[in-house]
């Protein structure tokens, strides 16, 4: 691998406009194939293993038009006022207007009269393409503009408003980019230099978008997938950019011409870039086990972000580092100047101090973590819902005025499906209805064909309330055969049983395969299971965070919550196997460094202090990027989203600092020679895979290949 890398980081920077004009044509075509033949995403709810679904396909098949899509319209006088019959007569007359609209209920007026609730009916579901976003939401809000400028408050919430207003805005992710770029010229001292891995990124991500459309013309797209790639492809670019200008750079800075030190950088630190986006794509394949369709696509659609900002990577920043020459390094450095202090560099500084106190460094960065990670014990986790919105959203004002007006259990009410050759509907209504926990069923529907009987049965409690939860399976297991419990809220509750259950099988899958591939890189037992259990860490951190925040409310208005929600069931499963590739990222930067260093000097503590002083800006000012850019999704209106972006920012945080310039070197200073054990017969059986190693032989040969470069350029 050596040998390609470094022919391909010199042959492309000694020639970089082929390199750039053949990124050009592909960028052109990757756009002109997507707009040709591409697709577009699309989700589907479709849950085979979830025991609601089977009342949703009794629902399909034995009701007109029934199990599509639902919402409902709050109409609401502000001064107290009795409902006008009129206002609602031309409102439910409006509404069966719109297309795909199979039924809209009589208004459900509130004690005083002064709020109806409305629910409508849809013969097509949520994710068809005529009701999504402002396909469906746009004529609902035609329908009761007539009643807003009647001066009355007039709401959307339910399912399909529910989707339709949690649509990316793109704000924060152009504010973390200039963030990020803002951070780059920092690091570098050169616009030059911070430019470039910013233009790579960018590139790669651009033929990564198009290759996502291309799959959705293959499959069932979701349409948060590409938000999700979005976020990982521009922070794993700007990484990998990063590491690799920096690596080039200090080449230059050691007299090497630009085409050599670009090979060298390829040849080591590429080797690194390489590694490390294996790990990723590992943990991105783990989300398959989630146990839904709508993981298998984000983690496909992630890691042809990831393979296309890798190739941008690999091909462009040599190419851009022969264009630049030693306009990539600071100016006073490229005017033969001496630097400005004498001082060590902080990092440097900051590891002669870890390695000296390895234990107290240790002890204190554990029990930092373990005592952020103590939330997570109490960790609730539940799909979004109205509840979780913005208040300035117009399902979060339904949603709260159905639970002042009508009771918390409005908002979820539960669908019961009978069917009627196995048990009396009209005696499971009375059975449900006598229940502790439920404020009121309607009366049973027969469907024309006979074969089932519906109703709902509200609880009293709202959607989010763990005994809604419970009330379900309660309901379940004490009501007979042929009986199912249905709906939105009994299907988030399925959905939040099942991804934690899953949550086990992906951890397992994931540090399995990493743990194997960290063994074959690094040739130790040690270093992968010590990597995995502080990975494990940082991950558990960031969910205590996040559940203190959101879920306890602490600080929760700065990113927008002004009420204690639970953290999203998506949640747990794709941020594990996003962050678990991620760290595992840093680790090889940083391994890397310590095990090339190991193994020219066979000096084992100081090789951690030699490792980790090389290494602690560039892991420092990558981390500092993809916490910008995670953070400028936090700011998305989407709770999921902003749960997202949020915790990933914490999560890289921790893992950057406590994990990466504490418990590591500590630790590894600690075991000393240890961290590098392997059985023989597990060397044997193992591959040999060396992330990047520089030796004396190693610079011979190097040098071979570029005299034999120089020949055949």
């Amino acid at each position: 691998m050596s040998r390609i890398l470094h022919r391909l980081g010199y042959r492309t920077a000694a020639h970089p406009w082929r390199t750039i004009s053949a990124w050009l044509v592909v960028v052109v075509a990757a756009f002109a194939l997507a707009g040709s033949f591409g697709g577009t995403t699309h989700d589907d709810y479709n849950v085979p293993e979830a025991r609601a679904q089977a009342g949703v396909e009794q629902l399909r098949a034995h009701v007109p038009d029934g199990g599509g899509a639902t919402a409902q319209v709050v109409v609401h006088d502000r001064h107290g006022d009795p409902l006008s019959a009129a206002d609602l007569d031309g409102l439910i007359q409006r509404l069966g207007a719109l297309d795909h609209v199979s039924s809209v209920s009589q208004p459900r007026l509130s004690a005083d009269s002064d709020t109806a609730l409305v629910t409508i009916g849809y013969d097509a579901p949520v994710t068809d393409p005529d009701l999504v976003g402002a396909h469906g939401y746009d004529p609902l809000e035609g329908a009761i503009e007539p009643l807003r400028d009647a001066g009355l408050q007039a709401e959307l919430g339910g399912e399909l408003p529910g989707g339709a207003e949690s649509t990316m805005k793109g704000t924060g992710e152009l504010a973390g980019v200039i963030a990020a770029l803002a951070l780059l010229i920092i690091a570098f001292g050169s616009v030059v230099a911070a430019g470039l891995p910013l233009a790579v990124a960018l590139t790669g991500l651009a033929v990564g978008s198009a290759g996502i459309t291309l799959l959705a013309a293959t499959m069932d797209v979701s349409t948060a997938a590409p938000t999700v790639a979005t976020m990982v492809g521009l922070g794993v670019g700007i990484d990998y950019a990063l590491l690799l200008v920096t690596r080039h750079v200090e080449f230059l800075g050691q007299g090497l011409d630009k085409r050599e030190a670009a090979g060298r950088a390829m040849a080591t630190a590429g080797r690194s870039v390489v590694f490390a986006s294996l790990t990723v794509l590992i943990s991105l394949m783990g989300l398959r086990l989630g146990g839904l369709p709508v993981y298998s696509t984000f983690g496909y659609a992630t890691a042809i972000a990831v393979v296309s900002v890798l190739a941008a990577a690999l091909t462009l920043v040599p190419a851009l580092c022969g264009l630049a020459g030693r306009r990539l390094m600071p100016r006073r450095a490229r005017r033969g100047l001496p630097a400005r202090s004498r001082k060590a560099p902080l990092t440097a500084r900051w590891a002669a101090q870890v390695v000296k106190r390895p234990v107290a460094a240790a002890l204190a960065a554990l029990v930092f973590l373990l005592f952020l990670a103590a939330p997570v014990l109490g960790m609730r986790t539940w799909p979004q819902d109205g509840s979780s919105n913005s208040k300035d959203t117009s399902v979060r004002q339904a949603y709260d005025l159905i639970d002042a007006e009508y009771g918390a259990g409005a908002n979820g009410p539960f669908t019961i499906v009978v069917d009627t050759t196995q048990a009396d509907p009209q005696a499971i209504a009375t059975q449900i209805a006598d229940r502790p926990g439920i404020a009121e069923v309607t009366t049973p529907f027969t469907t024309p064909d006979g074969a089932i009987a519906v109703f709902d049965a509200e609880p009293a409690y709202g959607p989010a309330d763990e005994r809604t939860s419970d009330l379900v399976t309660a309901l379940r297991e004490e009501l007979p055969a042929g009986v199912e419990v249905t709906g939105n809220t009994p299907m988030f509750a399925d959905l939040s049983g099942m991804l934690s259950e899953r949550l086990w099988v992906v951890v397992g899958f994931v540090v399995a395969v990493s743990v194997l591939l960290l063994a074959m890189m690094f040739r130790s037992v040690v270093v992968p299971l010590k990597a995995a259990v502080m990975n494990l860490l940082s991950i558990a951190a960031s969910y205590g965070v996040l559940t203190a925040v959101f879920q306890w409310g602490w600080g929760g208005s700065l990113l927008g919550i002004d009420h204690a929600v639970a953290v999203s069931s998506w949640i747990p499963i794709l941020t594990f196997a996003i962050l678990f590739g991620l760290s595992m990222d840093y680790e090889v930067f940083l391994l890397s460094r310590i095990r090339e260093d190991w193994l020219r000097t066979g000096d084992a503590t100081g090789s951690v202090e030699r490792g980790l002083a090389a290494t602690g800006r560039v892991i420092s000012s990558a981390a500092a990027i993809m916490v910008v850019v995670f953070l400028g999704f936090s700011t998305e209106a989407d709770t999921v989203v902003k749960q997202l972006g949020f915790g990933m920012a914490v999560a890289i945080v921790l893992d950057a600092t406590v994990v990466r310039m504490v418990l590591v070197p500590a630790t590894m200073t600690m075991l000393g020679k240890w961290n590098w054990w392997l059985p023989a017969w597990l060397d044997r059986l193992l591959p040999t895979i060396d992330a990047e190693k520089f030796d004396h032989d190693e610079a011979d040969l190097w040098a071979e290949l570029g005299e034999t470069e120089k020949v055949g350029a």
